[in-house]
Order: C-alpha cells, then structure tokens, then sequence
C-alpha cells in the first residue's frame, strides 16, 4: 500500500466514528475564512497575526428538518510571538480578541512546537495552553495538543506552484466553572504554494464537543485560508 495512502484510511475512519457517540445529537454548518500575517525577526523570533471570522449558515438536530438562516458568529484577532528554541523546535506566545454577540473576550496563549521531518512528509506537533476571560462568564482554561501531517502531491517536498496535503487533528480539554469537556477536531485540507511568500489551503473543519451532555454537537466549518510572508 502506497505509505501516504496510510495516513488518509485512519483519518476517514476517525471522521465517522463521532456520528455514533449519540442517537440525537446537533449539528451546525457554517464558514471559517482566516488571514495570517507572518513576519521573520532578528535573532530567531517570528511573529504571527491572524485574522478569522466565523459565519453560520444551517443548524439543527440529527433526523429532523434544518434551520437554514445566516449568521455572523463572531471575530477573532490574534498576535503570537514565537523563536525558535532547537533545530526544530519553537516557543511562543500570544493574545487573541474576540468579538461576539456584542461582548469582548480575552485570550491569552502559551505553546510549543516541534517539526519533524519524516520520508516523503512533514509532522508537526503543537502544545497549547490558553485562557479566556470576559466580563460575563467565568473564565476558560484549555490545554490543546494538535498533530499535523503536510504530505507533497508531487516528489517529496512541497516546491512552487505545486498542491499538497495537510491534516490537523487536535484535542481541546477545557475547564469552566468546575465543569470539563472534550473537543475533537479532524480537518482535512488541500493547499497550493503559490509563491515564496503566499499560499492557500481550503477544506473542512470538522468539530466534536459536548462529550458529557446528553448529546454531541457537532460542527463542519468550511475553511479558507490565506497566508502571507512580509519581506
């Protein structure tokens, strides 16, 4: 078997096994468009600046009619500030505004990441913690732990003008006025290296949560997202 076909059978086996952790479960479907900023500094730092919207489009519950109406979710902006620690390894942190339903919460971001560089792809591992705060609920800590393969679609590395492959799979635990829950993320993505400096990567956000309640809810995002090096 081809070895990078190895890493899609786990992934599509991974997406249907949430749909059969609860008979009545909700769902919501909606865009997830990004820009991201990245900067190069002197002496091994690198800054990130991102820029998300959230948009919904259908919700409702599984086995019953949807209700079709959009509506703009919510805002995020974010700046991490990140050196590199090791011959593959980073260090960084950061703080993320959001702007939902009127209200302003408050994100602060610490995490680590390592890169491997494997025969034929990229690993990359991500461990990240944060806190949000806002005026009207408690405050959220998470700890995240995200894995992601970049697999090239011509030879072994991703060269110009050229397609790729990439997966994210993470998971969220978050705490919350003594409460816990669990979020599964599985997001497939097709990029294209446009330039030196600019490239592109599109495909589905997929979400699971609300593991301890009395049904799951999840969430398909369609993703695109833009990325640009400043010289």
């Amino acid at each position: 078997m081809n070895t990078k076909a190895t890493y899609l059978i786990p992934l599509l086996a991974l997406i249907q096994l949430p749909s059969g952790l609860h008979g009545q479960s909700t769902y919501q479907l909606g865009g997830l468009p990004s820009l991201n900023l990245n900067k190069k500094l002197k002496n091994e730092w690198s800054l990130n600046a991102k820029l998300e919207s959230r948009q919904l489009f259908q919700r409702g519950k599984t086995n019953e009619n949807p209700e079709k109406e959009y509506k703009y979710v919510l805002t995020d902006l974010s700046f991490i500030a990140a050196k590199k620690v090791g011959l593959n390894s980073r260090i960084g942190g950061g703080y993320l505004i959001r702007l939902e339903d009127g209200e302003l919460f408050h994100r602060f971001i610490q995490q680590y990441v390592i890169v491997q560089k494997m025969s034929g792809f990229r690993l990359a591992h991500r461990i990240l913690s944060d806190q949000t705060f806002s005026g009207d609920e408690k405050p959220e800590i998470r700890f995240r732990y995200r894995i992601t393969s970049e697999i090239p679609l011509n030879g072994s590395s991703v060269d110009l003008g050229e397609f790729y492959l990439k997966f994210n799979n993470e998971y969220l635990n978050s705490f919350q006025a003594q409460e816990y829950d669990l979020e599964i993320r599985l997001i497939p993505l097709l990029g294209f290296d446009i330039t030196d400096n600019f490239k592109l990567e599109s495909g589905m956000d997929y979400r699971v949560d609300s593991f301890f309640n009395k049904s799951a809810r999840h969430s398909y995002w369609m993703t695109f997202n833009l990325f640009v090096d400043i010289l």
